[in-house]
């Protein structure tokens, strides 16, 4: 089978939850598959990721130049050229980083490029057999990918389940010489970080999250009374930010906050991946929505299908009767 690579997103010297995901993903391919982890970047923070992932894989490729202190997919990529083995599959996140930097390189590789992978079913030769989503998660589509000449697969965060497994103790090999001079036609300014407003849901331990299946401002306050009763706090989805009916401060995914709760309610959320990618840490993820084919389902631990301006409010009462019925 060929070699199986997977490139590491990582910030302030800590890996991106997707990193125990991506072996999950190369395990489907390949049940005999021991991945490779890749990373770039620069200076300390670059080998103390590297550490840190030393009993999830066995072997370990940094790349550590100074251009790429910051991720710049231009510049990533022209390294990743230099160091990857031809004919190689590599895992990357399906995140906006990702949507980047993988559908050049794999022209550059020659190589297939599936994006938004969510499963992967078997393998048949040469022939990869994935489902992705389209349509914002209505249609899985299941493709059919020849892989002899190697694969640049986005897989979609959330999607693959990290194995349990024993440390393994891996070894981190220095790939940086390999690399030559890195030129670039873009280069990083500044990083604005957003105000957190009023409250900040990044560091709340519950969640209770609307989407545009909330369906007019009035009844936020439906999911707002859930919230009071349970100890949590009130987050959304882009649309309902746009709509205006909450502030950016509360919205989760790419282009919001990132959260890392132990319980996320998801309420009238599709799903699409610029959300998911968002919520890190694997939490206890429980997914209401009238469509019983939204994609949300697919990650949650819990899916209801129900109205949620019907089911919320019954949850709620019945929440405080048990409370009550306890005193």
């Amino acid at each position: 089978m060929t070699r199986i690579f997977a490139y590491i997103v990582h910030k302030a010297g800590v890996a991106d939850d997707s990193a125990a995901e991506l072996v999950a993903a190369a395990k489907m391919i390949d049940d005999a598959a021991s991945p490779t982890a890749i990373l770039t970047g620069y200076g300390t923070e670059l080998d103390t990721v590297c550490g840190s992932l030393r009993d999830t894989y066995a072997e370990i490729w940094k790349v550590a130049k100074e251009d790429l202190a910051y991720p710049n997919a231009e510049l990533v990529r022209k390294a990743l050229l230099e160091v990857l083995p031809q004919g190689c599959i590599l895992l990357v996140p399906h995140n906006h980083f990702g949507i980047d930097l993988s559908p050049g390189l794999s022209i550059k590789m020659n190589a297939a490029f599936v994006s938004d992978v969510v499963n992967i079913e078997s393998i048949k030769g040469a022939n990869l057999k994935l489902v992705r989503q389209e349509f914002g998660g209505q249609l899985s589509a299941h493709v059919r990918c020849d892989v002899s000449s190697g694969a640049v697969l986005n897989t979609r965060p959330g999607a693959f389940k990290p194995l349990e497994g024993s440390a393994l103790n891996g070894l981190v090999l220095d790939k940086s010489p390999l690399v030559g001079a890195l030129t670039t036609k873009r280069h990083f300014v500044e990083t604005i970080v957003a105000d957190a407003g009023g409250v900040d849901i990044s560091k709340e331990p519950v969640l209770v999250s609307i989407g545009r299946g909330i369906q007019e401002r009035d009844n936020v306050a439906i999911a707002q009374e859930l919230a009071d009763t349970i100890g949590a706090v009130v987050s959304c989805s882009r649309p309902v930010v746009d709509a205006k009916w909450l502030e950016k401060s509360r919205q989760v995914g790419t282009s919001g906050k990132t959260v890392k709760p132990k319980v996320y309610l998801a309420c009238g959320i599709s799903g699409s991946f610029q959300h998911l990618a968002g919520i890190k840490g694997n939490p206890f993820l429980v997914a209401i929505n009238k469509n019983p084919k939204a994609p949300i389902f697919q990650v949650a631990d819990v899916g209801i299908v129900d109205d949620l301006l019907e089911f919320l409010p019954e949850l709620t009462n019945r929440i405080r009767e048990s409370v009550l019925s306890k005193r």
